[in-house]
């Protein structure tokens, strides 16, 4: 009985505690800046990647609406307008087995992005943003490691935009 009531008493404590560090949480953007909204122009591509400008386009707005901090809206009605160029899809040999046999392979996605006021006032610019995505030869596909790349990259401008550093 004694142990009983220990027991109680610990998990209450900790359920407690658990409670207590929730405290404070805010689902509004840490950005200092007055950006609400942003606009995401389809990118531009300078790859030989048929498609990967839209497949990223698609994978930066569905990283900012999963965030919520930023509504993504058009030009028009934007606060600030993200714009990228992919410069680089490649896809390379990553590890190998005992007999030289491709294992994995990486998908490596280079652009330049940059996030501009309404008012063209630069707030930033990265010359080289990189993402890769890491797939299995004998069971996955390119497409995967494409996947992985973009949600990669696209996390990275998610954060480099909503994220005061």
């Amino acid at each position: 009985m004694v142990f009983e009531k220990l027991r109680i008493l610990c998990l209450s404590l900790v359920f407690a505690l658990i409670l207590c560090g929730c405290g404070v949480y805010s689902f509004s953007g840490s950005m200092s800046s007055g950006i609400e909204s942003v606009a995401v122009p389809v990118f531009e591509n300078e790859s030989v990647e048929y498609g990967i400008a839209e497949d990223l386009t698609s994978g930066v707005i569905e990283g900012f609406v999963a965030d919520n901090t930023l509504k993504v809206t058009p030009r028009s009605k934007a606060d600030a307008v993200l714009e990228g160029i992919i410069l680089r899809y490649e896809r390379l040999a990553y590890t190998y087995d005992e007999n030289d046999q491709v294992q994995e392979y990486k998908v490596n996605i280079t652009a330049k992005v940059r996030l501009n006021k309404s008012d063209g006032s630069l707030v930033w610019e990265e010359e080289s943003l990189a993402g890769y995505g890491i797939y299995h030869a004998d069971d996955e596909t390119e497409e995967e490691g494409k996947s992985r790349a973009i949600e990669k990259i696209a996390e990275d401008i998610i954060n480099r935009t909503v994220k005061d550093w």
